[in-house]
């Protein structure tokens, strides 16, 4: 991401991270839809043919075919331009002043298929290298890690209440980062160099919801006409620890674990996610507990549609706050 114009590619990219179905190509394809549905002018543009074509794609699946964009099979790159109002000026005497450019954020989006993130299990007998490890596409994985600044986490809470393999998913390509940012000389405080912003994916799930609500964690944006329920960035982690204690493999709580361990606290932050979030009555255009699901379950998860209109919830927030963070945007251009 970078904050200033430029024609050429972003200085900071942006890593996606997390277990096969967690998320990440659906949560990618509700960028647009987000932002259109936001009041502060905020727009995301395509750098690039591929990634506009992405977008254009994607957003008419999600919006118009009502059907969830397939998982990543192979490694894929986007590189966009989230372009957002011009930050007002103050001249003398308190008289607002001609505005400057349109805020810029360049961002480059790296994805990769949640299979790549496993293990990393050496052959039987303890011989030779780990299983994948030799994988050029694990390569550049952990290549795009390493050179990234800043890296979406995305926790399946749904997946971890079946499978519990959110932490086999994390540790291998940590310790590997950790190791490649020791060697870089990167890792002389203990802590890895990177913003993580930790999404709590499938929010609009029931299970979900009302784990927040039995917690208290719930609150809602006055300015939303449609008062969906949010759980404030601040509450975020006590949600994702809550959901840790229904984990298949009673692993959940290392992930949590490991995020403080290896990352600085103020460089860590957490969102509740949901990419389609929740179904919203044409009449009423209001949030319903008797009727919110907005996915219609199918015999097997490609068959799962969309209900109704998509509001998508935290989306755009983690790409905008790793912006700021990574641009060390002025206090007068921050993004809220």
């Amino acid at each position: 991401m970078q904050s200033e114009p430029s024609r050429g590619r972003p200085d900071h990219n942006i890593s996606m991270w997390g277990a096969p179905g967690s998320g990440k190509t659906t949560l990618l394809a509700a960028l647009f839809i987000a932002l259109t549905r936001r009041s502060d002018d905020w727009k995301i543009v395509g750098s690039d043919p591929a990634s506009s074509d992405y977008l254009i794609e994607r957003t008419n699946a999600l919006s118009r075919g009502k059907v969830f964009p397939e998982a990543s099979m192979a490694l894929e790159r986007y590189h966009w331009t989230l372009i957002g109002p011009a930050p007002q000026k103050t001249g003398l005497w308190g008289r607002k002043a001609k505005p400057g450019p349109p805020a810029r954020i360049g961002l480059g989006m790296f994805d990769a298929p949640g299979g790549l993130f496993g293990t990393g299990r050496r052959p039987a007998g303890g011989v030779g290298a780990p299983d994948g490890a030799g994988d050029p596409r694990r390569q550049e994985l952990l290549d795009s890690l390493e050179q990234s600044r800043g890296i979406v986490f995305l926790f399946d809470p749904i997946r971890e209440f079946t499978f519990g393999d959110a932490f086999d998913h994390m540790h291998a390509p940590l310790a590997r980062l950790a190791e490649r940012m020791l060697a870089s000389g990167e890792f002389t405080d203990g802590k890895l160099p990177h913003h993580i912003a930790v999404c709590v994916t499938k929010f609009d799930d029931p299970r979900v919801l009302e784990t927040a609500e039995k917690r208290r964690l719930l609150t809602v944006d006055l300015d939303d006409p449609y008062r969906l329920p949010r759980v404030a960035s601040e509450d975020a982690r006590e949600l994702f620890h809550e959901l840790c204690q229904v984990s298949a493999s009673g692993n959940a709580d290392m992930v949590l674990n490991a995020l403080d361990q290896y990352f600085h606290p103020d460089r860590i932050r957490f969102f509740a996610t949901s990419s389609i979030g929740f179904y919203v009555d044409r009449r009423t255009k209001r949030f319903d507990w008797d009727d919110f699901q907005n996915m219609v379950p199918g015999e097997a998860d490609e068959d799962s549609r969309i209900r109704g209109q998509l509001h998508p919830i935290n989306v755009v927030e983690p790409m905008l706050w790793l912006g700021q963070r990574l641009a060390a945007i002025r206090p007068s251009t921050e993004i809220s």
